[in-house]
């Protein structure tokens, strides 16, 4: 048992949180407006239905890049230097998307979407950050409340984008350039919450991973390699990779699909936001369940989830309707994720703990971008039906492979 914290430990902690649920917010705001307009976007200037998944791409790629750089200076540096980093660099996307728009450039549009992946890896990265401030028995719920502020961005954020877009006529702008200027306004104010918020105290603690004097950092690919040698750790990394797989699968399409049977933005910000809010909201619960029942059961229930909502998905519905299958997914994706993470804080030595954090969340990100770069080409060559069941059958898949792998890790009976 450790002792209690100080006084100045303790205000720090809730100083802290507040700062990264605050800045998760304002940021999942502006990420989730941004790929609402940019799903729209991009077929707009290629003509073509499969680049509807490239802004999301490259910015999944962008993240997963973000991520392995931003957690080194994290390392090095402390938790809040990477965040502020990654933050500012998203500011100067949000610029250049809205300039991409204007000047209907889609190389300034992939260039900016890659660049505000820096913004998401922030985000993401800043649950960890949450989880290092508290002892073990307290960190997914700390996590589990930062990963809960981006439930303002889900609901706000698609449904701000047809408002944004109705009032850019009236300065002589296109539709589509409302939404990419109300995402560079709230990632503006992200950054200035992230640089404004607390340092850590003069005493050591645990939101400032550090190491031995004359340790030498550990390559992120051998982190890689121990943590996947480790029954917990390979559940870890399957649960984040098959969530975030399936969900960005089958949400990158939504708004397209949408679109193309003749939904308005109203439609697809309602969609889009009920996937958000099943992503989000209830985060602080999906940590209590994984410290009462397992971090390996919620594992499981989020794949089933998951499943269900590809099945559902693949049924001849459309319009708001839509909006029950994609809040599925994000519950599903939701369960998924926070027991993952919850999983992999425990896991990494506090050393090289931002490091292998970040080393996961880019390989994750990685896995992403691929399924989001191919659904555009799914939906093009078959239907969106048909990429909804194969995103079914990838979370029944990994729910077996969880399933055999948490059995075979179980502790012999004397």
């Amino acid at each position: 048992m450790l002792p209690p914290a100080s006084p100045e430990i303790e205000r720090h902690r809730s100083r802290a949180l507040g700062t990264y649920f605050t800045a998760a917010a304002l940021t999942s705001i502006a990420y989730i407006a941004t790929f609402t307009v940019a799903s729209l976007a991009a077929p707009e200037m290629t003509g073509s239905a499969g680049s509807s998944g490239w802004p999301s791409a490259i910015a999944v790629a962008g993240t997963a890049l973000a991520a392995s750089l931003l957690s080194s200076v994290m390392a090095r540096r402390g938790r809040r230097a990477g965040i502020v980093l990654g933050l500012w660099v998203a500011v100067a996307a949000g610029a250049i998307a809205f300039v991409a728009v204007v000047l209907e450039s889609l190389l300034l549009l992939l260039l900016a979407s890659a660049a505000i992946g820096f913004g998401n890896a922030a985000l993401n990265l800043s649950r960890y950050a949450a989880a290092d401030l508290f002892p073990p028995e307290r960190r997914a719920g700390a996590l589990g409340f930062v990963v809960w502020g981006s439930t303002i961005g889900a609901v706000l954020g698609p449904n701000l984008v047809a408002p944004a877009g109705a009032m850019a006529p009236s300065v002589g702008l296109v539709p589509l350039a409302g939404g990419f200027a109300l995402a560079f306004v709230f990632l503006l104010a992200a950054l200035a919450v992230a640089a404004l918020g607390p340092r850590a105290p003069s005493q050591p603690h645990l939101d400032e991973p550090t190491r031995a004097p004359g340790q030498r950092a550990t390559s992120q690919r051998r982190l890689l390699a121990e943590l996947v040698r480790q029954p917990r750790g390979r559940i870890a990394l399957v649960a984040l990779i098959t969530s975030q797989l399936v969900m960005t699968l089958i949400m990158t399409m939504t708004p397209y699909h949408l679109h193309t049977e003749g939904h308005g933005l109203e439609t697809v910000g309602f969609v889009i936001s009920a996937h958000t809010f099943g992503m989000f909201a209830f985060s602080p619960l999906s940590g209590r369940l994984t410290d009462r029942f397992g971090a390996n059961s919620m594992v499981l229930a989020g794949f089933s989830v998951l499943a269900t909502s590809g099945i559902i998905s693949a049924l001849p519905i459309a319009g708001i309707t839509l909006a029950i299958p994609m809040f599925l997914l994000g519950v599903g994706w939701n369960l998924g994720f926070v027991a993952g993470s919850s999983l992999l804080a425990s896991e990494a030595p506090l050393g090289d703990r931002a490091r292998l954090q970040g080393a996961s969340d880019a390989l994750v990100w990685a896995t992403a971008a691929a399924a989001s770069f191919s659904s555009g080409y799914v939906v093009e060559t078959a239907s969106f039906a048909f990429l909804a069941v194969i995103g079914a059958g990838v979370a029944v898949l990994l729910a077996v492979v969880v399933a055999l792998d948490a059995r075979a890790s179980r502790p012999v009976p004397a």
